[in-house]
């Protein structure tokens, strides 16, 4: 299949770059040059504009980091939405509020186009590996379409039903959760090593113990060697919290945990962090304390 993605960052790179190598004809577009470079570089193609990326295509996937870019990316100058081929399908995997997704669903229709809601898990190593989790909603004509390409990048796809939205929705939760855990396990390394713990051994500990989760043992090591190279930045769950905590006042749902995890993001955020890893909220609980959860490896 000819197949355009539009955001070649961390997850869309790893998701262009299993579609290269199941075979398909990839055309990437991204606002830094040096992303699409890199996706030609391994046998992709560079799209100058999201236009360029999806002309011909049966399908594009959009990997942005929020609704006003997938409105950009669509119909905007340039926009993906009037070069895809009739009856080609947009595979949304950005984090969107499920409003929105609906929405989108309808304007692709008049457009002739149809819609996949295909929110993603597993971050960028199960992305560059082909391996990741899809929460997705569509009609059986878009997944008829979609399948080739959710086999190339995705280990398990979770179909939850035929209208666009529904996979939003459970992305939400899952980001509700996500955020969350990290902000807990951020606390729970602070809290030890404020009582004098050993860092690295209470990771351990708690990593073999009902305490533990996938975001603990998945984050906490970047808090131990104090590595905060952005994967997921702090930014995005100022942004993902936010719209776990519109989704419940909407809906008229108390959200206290979700709401108090943000308020952490957000000071990470208002300290300097925005860029840095999410992992770098736990520099809201060292300023606090005056500690280092960093220990370097002997």
């Amino acid at each position: 299949m000819r197949v355009g993605v539009i955001g070649l960052g961390s997850m869309g790179m790893g998701m262009a770059l299993s579609l290269v190598r199941a075979g398909h004809e990839v055309w990437g577009s991204d606002v830094r040059p040096e992303a699409v470079e890199s996706l030609a570089a391994a046998g992709g193609h560079g799209g100058a504009t999201p236009a360029a990326a999806a002309e011909g295509a049966e399908l594009v996937i959009l990997m942005v980091v929020n609704q006003a870019q997938v409105e950009a990316v669509l119909f905007g100058p340039d926009g993906a939405a009037g070069a895809l081929r009739p009856g080609g399908v947009v595979m949304q995997s950005a984090t969107v509020p499920a409003g929105f997704t609906e929405a989108l669903d309808v304007r692709l229709a008049d457009a002739g186009l149809l819609l996949l809601d295909a929110p993603v898990s597993g971050g960028a190593a199960k992305a560059r590996e082909g391996q990741l989790t899809i929460m997705s909603s569509g009609s059986p004509a878009a997944y008829a379409v979609a399948d080739p390409v959710l086999a190339a990048v995705a280990a398990t796809v979770y179909r939850l039903g035929d209208r666009p939205g529904i996979g939003s929705t459970v992305k939400t939760v899952n980001q509700l959760l996500a955020g969350v855990h990290i902000a807990a396990a951020a606390e729970a390394m602070a809290l030890g090593t404020r009582a004098g713990a050993d860092p690295r051994q209470l990771f351990e500990v708690i990593s073999n113990s009902a305490g533990g989760s996938w975001m603990f043992q998945n984050r906490v090591p970047h808090m131990l060697d104090g590595d905060y190279t952005p994967l997921s930045s702090v930014e995005i769950f100022v942004k993902d919290l936010g719209l776990v905590l519109d989704t419940g006042r909407s809906l008229r749902f108390p959200l206290p945990i979700a709401a108090a995890a943000h308020q952490q993001f957000l000071a990470a955020a208002a300290s300097g962090h925005g860029g840095e890893d999410d992992a770098a909220v736990v520099k809201v609980y060292e300023g606090l304390a005056g500690i280092k959860v960093a220990r370097p490896k002997q």
